[in-house]
């Protein structure tokens, strides 16, 4: 069973930069979206054999995840159910026969650290209620969660240690979800190599290289046997961020 996940950084312009054959050519039983920037009918793309199901943030142009896949779920649920953090869009999931497939993408602490105490709630919020699912079956959790965990998922540490996504706040955020039960699937399989899922548009970031691994597959460590594999997928344009791939047995 393969999964993909991309923050596609607006899907509409997406589109534009040839986001359908990306999506037939890496032929996914799931594949999750985050950063849809898009109102209900905005846009209608429907792929053969696929269902979908979409979260919009109350505010236009902003945020936003979506779910395209071959298998009809259980059940379907849009936010973590508190209001606080239910109104831009960020959470998808749906129940299969046997996993919770949880679509995420995780506020953004923001220039200045000026999201930062709201993230830290969001965070305590998001990870009991990914232990709530995990209570009654097992969780793959993907998406753009907006952190570096450690020093060789991101180009340069050192300088970028007090700045959104690196802050050592947000990492031991990351530490205990993954202590709770969890396995971050990429880094159990490759614990030693070095590759970035997101780049800045700015300094020729991606044409240097100078990223950072900030989109994550994160399973429990009950399916961590079912790891296959897991790929970021350097190689496709279309968006500041890559795709990210699982494949489970």
């Amino acid at each position: 069973m393969k999964l993909i996940s991309w923050n596609v950084n607006g899907l509409r312009a997406c589109v534009g930069k040839g986001f359908s054959d990306v999506f037939e050519q890496l032929d996914a039983d799931f594949f999750c979206l985050q950063e849809t920037k898009m109102q209900a009918g905005q846009l209608d793309l429907q792929f053969l054999g696929y269902q979908s199901y979409w979260n919009y943030a109350d505010k236009k142009g902003y945020s936003g995840t979506a779910i395209y896949t071959r298998h009809t779920p259980i059940s379907v649920s849009y936010g973590i159910g508190i209001d606080e953090h239910d109104h831009e869009g960020r959470v998808v999931t749906l129940e299969m026969a046997d996993f919770y497939l949880v679509c995420c993408y995780t506020p953004n602490s923001q220039d200045g650290l000026k999201r930062l105490d709201y993230r830290m709630k969001w965070e305590d919020d998001f990870r009991a209620y990914l232990l709530r699912l995990d209570q009654q079956k097992p969780v793959v959790l993907c998406g753009d969660l907006n952190v570096a965990h450690e020093e060789i998922d991101l180009k340069n540490p050192k300088s970028n240690r007090k700045n959104a996504g690196f802050t050592d706040e947000e990492r031991q955020k990351m530490t205990t979800l993954l202590g709770s039960g969890f396995t971050d699937s990429f880094r159990f399989k490759y614990p030693e190599e070095v590759k970035y899922s997101w780049w800045s548009y700015r300094f020729q970031a991606r044409e240097k290289n100078a990223g950072w691994r900030i989109d994550y597959f994160i399973v429990s460590d009950r399916l961590r046997d079912r790891i296959s594999d897991a790929k970021i997928h350097t190689e496709i344009m279309g968006s500041d961020h890559c795709p990210v791939e699982l494949t489970l047995q």
